[in-house]
């Protein structure tokens, strides 16, 4: 199959990446390289034995999308790229909205003008807000608290009305959780550009040096320690999941969605801990204000996913953080020489 990948560049993207190439795809990856690295893409070239197709082109240039689909002509599409950071949609919201939503759009019409009809989508499980219970599944309805989780909320709501309108198109919605770690080689791993917006990312740095402590947003919330919990996942084990959701909506169509997480919840201060103990050293953190539009407590429950393709998260929070160390000590100013 030939797959575009936007986003292919970024952290998950080049993951899955070298997993589709691995898995025998041909591979096109689109990717602006704002927030990633051509480097990530030599690199997977170097471990699957083989290089994916790269194009510079931007989610908003509706023009050059479908001249590039028109060329390239793919059978699907893993849908990465976008914009991020919790706290900086807050900030910046129009850009989030016009990067997200309207940059989906140009995608989707992209998409259909060259007969592209599968994608799956990086959804997320800010999308549920804080609901009443947990863990979140997939029936529970969507009520975001971040202008961020509110543009995967759109981007959802515009794949069901396709969907529902037209049964040509194959839909897979990935709502998931906080993706960490690195391929276990330490060649690929999260390199995000300036300050992280993401914990295990930014206890990386100070790891290495690169910051002197660790924020942690707020220690008043309701759980074990007081400082907010959510479900990691290893982005390895999450892009074999996109492998499975794309061969499963090629193979049976409709729209679909699922929680990729493991089902645990950790607090912030225990995989800081983690960390430490895969370090091997103490590492400073200062107790902030929490952030705007961050819950207490996220986790998964990710059966939907098991039952229906097979998969569920293989690797634990002392992986995760044992291969996101690996690749930060050997690459401590990351894809930078």
């Amino acid at each position: 199959m030939k797959v575009l990948v936007t986003g292919g560049a970024g952290y998950i993207g080049s993951h899955t990446v070298l997993e589709l190439l691995k898995a025998g795809h041909d591979v096109v990856v689109m990717d602006n390289l704002a927030n990633s690295s051509e480097e990530s893409l030599k690199r997977v070239a170097e471990l699957a034995g083989r290089a994916p197709e790269f194009h510079k082109v931007d989610l908003l240039d509706l023009e050059g999308m479908k001249a590039l689909f028109k060329q390239v002509r793919p059978d699907a599409v893993i849908h990465f790229a976008g914009l991020k950071a919790v706290g900086e949609s807050a900030e910046k919201p129009l850009w989030y909205y016009q990067t997200n939503v309207a940059g989906t759009l140009n995608l989707l019409y992209a998409m259909d003008e060259a007969d592209c009809h599968s994608i799956v989508f990086s959804s997320s499980a800010t999308v549920y807000g804080e609901p009443e219970s947990m863990p979140l599944i997939e029936k529970m309805n969507m009520d975001a608290q971040s202008c961020y989780g509110r543009t995967k909320e759109h981007i959802e709501d515009m794949l069901v009305d396709l969907a529902a309108s037209d049964s040509k198109w194959n839909i897979a919605l990935l709502r998931y959780f906080n993706p960490v770690g690195a391929h276990e080689s330490g060649r690929i791993g999260e390199d995000p550009a300036g300050i992280p917006n993401n914990l295990v990312p930014f206890i990386a740095q100070v790891a290495v040096g690169r910051r002197d402590h660790l924020n942690v947003f707020g220690n008043d919330y309701p759980t074990v320690d007081g400082t907010g919990v959510r479900d990691y996942i290893h982005v390895v084990d999450l892009a074999d999941g996109h492998l499975k959701a794309l061969n499963y909506i090629t193979e049976h169509g409709g729209l679909h969605t699922w929680n990729l997480g493991t089902g645990n919840g950790y607090s912030v201060l225990q995989v800081l801990h983690a960390f430490e103990e895969a370090c091997g050293k103490e590492l400073p953190y200062k107790i902030v204000d929490r952030r705007p539009g961050d819950v207490a407590v996220s986790y998964a429950d990710p059966s939907s996913a098991l039952a229906d393709l097979g998969w569920s998260a293989s690797r634990d929070i002392k992986t995760m953080v044992r291969d996101h160390w690996n690749w930060q000590k050997n690459n401590p100013n990351g894809y930078e020489a």
